[in-house]
C-alpha cells in the first residue's frame, strides 16, 4: 500500500494496487530469462514458482476463469482490451446486406467507439447507418434501463448483426443485467459481446452459463496488475471448436478469425509450414507434409502473437491473490463496502438543492445493478478544488471533467475505515471548494459549453 507521502509526490496513477507478491515473480521471471535464456522457454524451472515461459499464458488462462465464471478453454490471456477488441469484431462481426448493424451504448467508452466504428468502415459500410446507439429516453437521466435496452433490440433486430456493450458503465458504474440482455440478443439471433474492464475483478460473473459469445478486459483495474497490463478475452465454447476431419478435408473448419502462429496447434507451432501440400525443404534435405493453419480448440485459438512473459508475471502474482479467495467471498464485502459509503454519502446529498448539496450520487441505488464504484456528481466548478485537495490529503479516485468524481472502494484491499477516511476529507474538500478556499486555476466552471446533468453530462 503506498504512503500518504507516495500519493502525494504523484507518483501512482489511478490503478489497481501492485501485490506484495508481484515484485517477487517478476525478479523470479528476470532470473530464470538470465540463467537459462531460450532454454527457459520449454524446460521446467526447479528453482522457481513460475512454469516455462511457454506456458506462462495458458497458467493465467487457467488461474482467469473462476473469476469470470467461464471454463479454462475459454480464456485466452493476450494483447490489450482495444487489440482484443478489433480481434473479436474481426471473427463475429460478419455484416451481410440484410444484417449490418452494430447497437452500441450512446456513450461508450471512446475506444470502444473507435473500434466499432473503424470495423463497419472496414466493411466498406457507413457508420451514420451502421451504428445504433442506445441513449435513455430522458437524457437527465444518466441510467439505462434493461427494458430500454430490450426495446431497442426489439426494434432493430432485423437489421442488427451484433450488440457490443459494457458490463459495468465506466461514466456511471452501472451494472448491465448481461445474461437477461444476452439471452434477448440470442433469442434474435444477434451475436452479443461484452467489455468488462470495469467488472472483471470486481463483480460476480457467469460468462459461460450466460452463454456470452465474447468478452474483453483489461487487467490494470480491479486485477491489480500495473499500468498498460496484458488483457485478456472469453470465448463461449461454442464459437472455439475446431473440426479437424473438415480440414482434411480442405475445408475451413473452424471460425474465422484473424489468425497468427502462437495461436496454432502447439504440437506444429514450431515446424514452421504454411502449406497444405508437400514442401521440399531444401536445407535439410527433409520432406513434410503439413497442414495449413489449424487453431488451438478455444479461446486460446484466437492469439496471434507470443505475449510477453513478463507481461504475465505480475497477473500471475495478482491471481494468486484471487485463488486465496472467491469472487463471492469478494462481492459480499463489496456490497457492504460500497453500502456504507453510499450511506455515508446520502444524508448530505439529500438537504436540498443549496449549499448543502454540492454533489449527487448517480450510480443506481440498486446494489445488484452495481459493482464497487460509486459516480459522485458534483456542482458545477467544483470538480478541480474538491480534486486538488483530495491529492493533498493523499486520497486516490479517479475523475471524469467536467463535474465527476469516480469512487471504488476495492475489497480486496480496501477497509471500512478508509471508507469513513474518505468521506470525512470528501466532505471537507466540497465545504472548501464550494466557499472558495481551495483555487485552481483550471476549474471547470469556466469551460466553455459545459452541461450540468445526466446523460447529456457524460464526455
Amino acid at each position: 500500500m503506498p504512503t500518504k507521502t507516495d500519493l502525494k509526490s504523484k507518483t501512482i496513477s489511478q490503478q489497481g494496487l501492485q501485490p506484495r507478491r508481484t515484485a517477487d515473480r517478476i525478479a523470479a521471471h528476470l532470473g530464470a530469462w538470465a540463467t537459462k535464456g531460450v532454454l527457459g522457454h520449454f524446460k521446467p524451472h526447479e528453482d522457481s514458482e513460475l512454469p516455462p515461459f511457454v506456458d506462462l499464458d495458458d497458467i493465467a488462462a487457467q488461474r482467469t476463469a473462476p473469476i469470470v465464471g467461464a471454463m479454462s478453454g475459454e480464456i485466452a490471456v493476450m494483447e490489450t482490451l482495444s487489440a482484443n477488441l478489433h480481434l473479436m469484431l474481426a471473427s463475429f462481426y460478419q455484416p451481410t446486406k440484410e444484417r449490418f448493424k452494430i447497437i452500441i451504448e450512446g456513450k461508450a467508452f471512446p475506444s470502444d467507439h473507435y473500434a466499432v466504428e473503424s470495423q463497419i468502415r472496414h466493411h466498406g459500410l457507413d457508420p451514420e447507418n451502421g451504428m445504433i446507439l442506445i441513449e435513455p429516453p430522458d437524457t437527465d437521466q444518466a441510467i439505462i434501463e434493461t427494458s430500454h435496452i430490450l426495446s431497442v433490440i426489439d426494434k432493430h433486430a432485423s437489421g442488427t448483426a451484433m450488440i457490443l456493450l459494457p458490463g459495468i458503465q465506466y461514466y456511471t458504474g452501472q451494472y448491465l443485467d448481461i445474461a437477461t440482455i444476452t439471452a434477448h440478443a440470442h433469442s434474435h439471433g444477434i451475436t452479443i459481446g461484452w467489455d468488462l474492464a470495469h467488472a472483471v475483478g470486481n463483480v460476480e460473473l457467469q460468462l459461460h452459463k450466460w452463454e456470452v459469445d465474447f468478452a474483453v478486459w483489461c487487467s490494470y483495474k480491479y486485477l491489480n496488475c500495473g499500468p498498460g497490463a496484458i488483457g485478456g478475452l472469453f470465448v463461449h465454447e461454442k464459437h472455439g471448436s475446431v473440426d479437424r476431419m473438415a480440414l482434411e478435408d480442405g475445408h475451413v473448419g473452424y471460425r474465422p478469425r484473424l489468425s497468427g502462429w502462437w495461436g496454432g496447434d502447439k504440437t506444429t507451432r514450431f515446424q514452421m509450414g504454411n502449406s497444405k501440400s508437400i514442401l521440399h525443404d531444401t536445407w535439410s534435405l527433409q520432406t513434410n507434409e503439413i497442414l495449413d493453419f489449424v487453431p488451438i480448440a478455444g479461446a486460446a485459438g484466437f492469439q496471434v502473437g507470443n505475449p510477453c512473459a513478463l507481461a504475465i508475471c505480475p497477473l500471475l502474482a495478482s491471481l494468486e491473490v484471487f485463488a486465496l479467495t472467491s469472487m463471492s467471498a469478494l462481492r459480499v464485502k463489496s456490497l457492504s463496502m460500497t453500502r456504507y459509503l453510499e450511506e455515508l454519502l446520502i444524508p448530505r446529498a439529500a438537504q436540498g438543492d443549496d449549499a448543502s448539496e454540492p454533489y449527487r450520487i448517480i450510480t443506481p441505488s440498486d446494489p445488484a445493478q452495481r459493482g464497487a464504484q460509486l459516480s459522485i456528481l458534483l456542482k458545477q466548478g467544483l470538480l478541480e478544488g474538491v480534486m486538488a485537495e483530495l491529492e493533498e490529503q493523499g486520497v486516490v479516485v479517479d475523475e471524469r471533467k467536467p463535474d465527476v468524481i469516480r469512487v471504488a472502494p476495492a475489497p480486496l484491499y480496501n477497509s471500512f475505515s478508509d471508507v469513513w477516511d474518505f468521506v470525512v476529507i470528501f466532505r471537507k474538500a466540497c465545504i472548501d471548494a464550494y466557499k472558495g478556499q481551495v483555487q485552481h486555476k483550471d476549474s471547470s466552471a469556466t469551460m466553455a459549453g459545459a452541461e450540468s446533468k445526466g446523460w447529456s453530462q457524460i464526455k
